[in-house]
């Protein structure tokens, strides 16, 4: 063997050479490698990874911000797809390795909330895209800055820092925000511009923008909101109406919260306050005049001076009118004269009256119509429960239904009527101070209950006007008073206790036994009536020693009346009197009430109108009948 054949290594030496050297490296697919530049042509970049043959990398791959052009001899990082493609070339990329340099230097920013450089190189279907230096991102148009943008042109291709909101490696997602950027910037710079003001202090400001609440105002770097119940002591319909954009302010910071960073200014506090010594300036009583500035359900506001307001409430505007809307009585703007009720300097508030200034009609109603007099007006309302009637003006009184009939019931009497009759009715009592005026019809006559002169105890002549199973309904008098006997009275005698024995239209004599004006009743009874007369019989005729009989002294008042019989039968031989008969007495005219039973009691107690309870026993019923007699 020559020489050189020994010096010249073999496609083997070269094969064993080659895995020798691979051996030490990590030349893995799918793993970055290091190359060196040894060719840099029109499109593409020959880069020598240490493998059997070079790979190629298109030029455009080594292009974009800040990047660097390539040049032979130069050790550039390069991702190895392949090994060996069918042509033997090593397939390498310079970009897929710059892309994974950037997933994990961007996962550990992510990981730590850091910012990453980057900038917005292209427009996409709801956002941008953004080179992070070697990675895509997605930037969603809401993310883009604070505010809306509408010209995204000046901040196209200018590196800027950016927040990752959301990394997926395995899907090549990355979504990151410029606004969360900007915001936590701000928010640095507000903490500390925060820190630099203080409650109280007055400082200069421009308002930036104006809602229905209030105006935000720039105090260099920072804003405050000026509400508008600060901007001015008087009443203030919208912002606008004080401020505008743009305009420069002295304002007030009036409180800071350091934990929101919320900065309240005022206006009207650099202004002196109207409110001082206001009770001294507007002294109960007084009438002032001034400018309806608002109207709300319940009443009306009205402007003393600029910064003083005081309401109306709706029962302060008008006497007379009642439940209406404030609106009605008064409109926006106009002039009115006021009466200062009450004021209260603490809680800034003035009561005020319309009323006041004004005569009240109430007054002079309770002299023009005294009670007693009598009234005619038109019927205004009919409610569940009374008429209203138009007196004088706007005043209106009630007749109640209870006061529209002596005889009948409200439900029944009220039908006679409608709205729009004219009625006559007496005055029953004014009250001036809740506004009230009671009127009555039934009152225009008599009492029928008065009228009647009759008392418990008295005889009257009556007439049937109805019969029913539990008693009969009759009437008497010359008014005509009703009254109810009921069964157990119609007759002494059970036997006689019988409705079906009258009919409409008889006449029959009762007494008078109870008489109720709060219920309007009136009890009559005929079996009081024959208890009464036996005993009035017996007290005349009979005595306790006579001898005589019940019957043989009937019979003697009968004849003294001229009712007796033409013949008269032979009296019996009186028997001893038993100690429960009701007609024992005494040796004087009034019943020995001490003989008689608790049933003879009660039944000459109930004769006489005398009221038992029905508990009592004998001794209380028997006290109770003597107290009565």
């Amino acid at each position: 063997m020559s020489e050189q054949e020994t010096l010249t290594p073999s496609r083997d030496d070269f094969a064993a050479m080659l895995e020798a050297s691979l051996a030490g490296r990590d030349l893995s697919e799918g793993s970055v490698i290091e190359g060196r530049v040894t060719a840099v042509e029109n499109d593409f970049v020959v880069i020598d990874v240490g493998l059997k043959t070079e790979g190629r990398v298109p030029l455009r791959e080594f292009t974009g911000p800040g990047a660097k052009a390539p040049a032979v001899g130069d050790t550039v990082e390069v991702y190895l797809e392949r090994i060996e493609n069918a042509m033997g070339e090593a397939v390498i990329s310079r970009d897929k390795a710059r892309r994974e340099e950037s997933w994990d230097r961007l996962e550990k920013a992510f990981n730590k909330k850091d910012p990453v450089n980057g900038a917005i190189i292209g427009r996409v279907k709801g956002g941008f895209t953004v080179d992070l230096g070697g990675a895509s991102a997605f930037l969603p148009g809401s993310q883009v800055d604070i505010r809306p943008v509408r010209d995204v042109g000046p901040l196209m291709g200018m590196e800027q820092p950016f927040a990752i909101l959301k990394m997926d490696r395995p899907r090549g997602n990355i979504v990151v925000s410029r606004r969360a950027v900007l915001e936590e910037s701000r928010a640095e710079q507000r903490a500390e511009l925060v820190g630099q003001l203080a409650e109280g202090e007055s400082r200069e400001g421009v308002v930036k923008n104006i809602t229905d609440y209030g105006a935000f105002v720039d105090l260099g770097g920072i804003d405050g909101l000026l509400h508008v119940t600060d901007m001015s002591w008087s009443r203030v319909g919208h912002p606008s109406e004080v401020v505008e954009v743009g305009q420069t302010l002295q304002v007030q910071i009036i409180k800071i919260n350091p934990e929101t960073q919320r900065i309240s200014l005022g206006l009207k506090q650099l202004m002196s306050d109207p409110w001082e010594g206001v009770k001294a300036k507007y002294p109960v009583d007084a009438t002032f005049k001034g400018r309806v500035t608002n109207i709300a359900e319940y009443g009306a506001f009205v402007e003393l001076e600029p910064g003083v307001e005081g309401l109306v409430h709706v029962s302060e505007m008008s006497w007379t009118k009642k439940n209406v809307h404030p609106g009605k009585i008064v409109s926006t703007s106009e002039e009115v004269e006021v009466m200062i009720l009450d004021v209260d300097e603490d809680k800034r508030r003035i009561s005020l009256g319309i009323k006041q200034t004004q005569g009240n009609p109430w007054d002079v109603l309770a002299s023009k119509h005294p009670i007693g007099s009598t009234v005619k007006g038109e019927i205004k309302n009919i409610t569940e429960f009374g008429l209203f009637v138009g007196i004088d003006e706007e005043i209106d009184g009630m007749i109640h239904l209870s006061d529209l009939d002596w005889h009948r019931s409200g439900d029944e009497a009220v039908q006679d009527y409608k709205k729009g009759d004219v009625v006559e009715a007496k005055v029953l009592d004014i009250d001036v101070d809740k506004e009230r005026v009671s009127l009555g019809i039934k009152q225009l006559e008599n009492d029928p209950m008065d009228s009647t002169g009759a008392s418990r105890g008295d005889t009257v002549t009556a007439t049937v006007t109805e019969v029913t199973t539990g008693g009969i309904e009759v009437s008497f008098g010359d008014a005509g008073m009703k009254a109810f006997i009921r069964k157990s009275d119609l007759a002494r005698d059970r036997g006689e206790q019988r409705p079906e024995r009258f009919a409409v239209g008889d006449k029959l004599d009762a007494r008078i036994t109870n008489i109720d004006k709060a219920s309007r009743r009136v009890s009559l009874s005929i079996k009081a009536l024959e208890i009464a007369e036996e005993q009035d019989a017996v007290r005349e005729y009979g005595s306790s020693d006579s001898g005589a009989s019940l019957g043989d002294i009937l019979g003697a008042a009968l004849k003294e009346r001229g009712d007796a019989p033409a013949e008269k039968a032979p009296a019996k031989k009186a028997e001893p009197k038993k100690a429960d008969k009701a007609e024992a007495k005494t040796d004087g005219d009034a019943p020995d009430f001490d003989a008689m039973t608790k049933a003879q009691l009660v039944e000459y107690a109930e004769a006489n109108g005398i009221e038992i309870k029905k508990s009592a026993k004998v001794d209380e019923v028997r006290e109770a009948v003597k107290a009565g007699a």
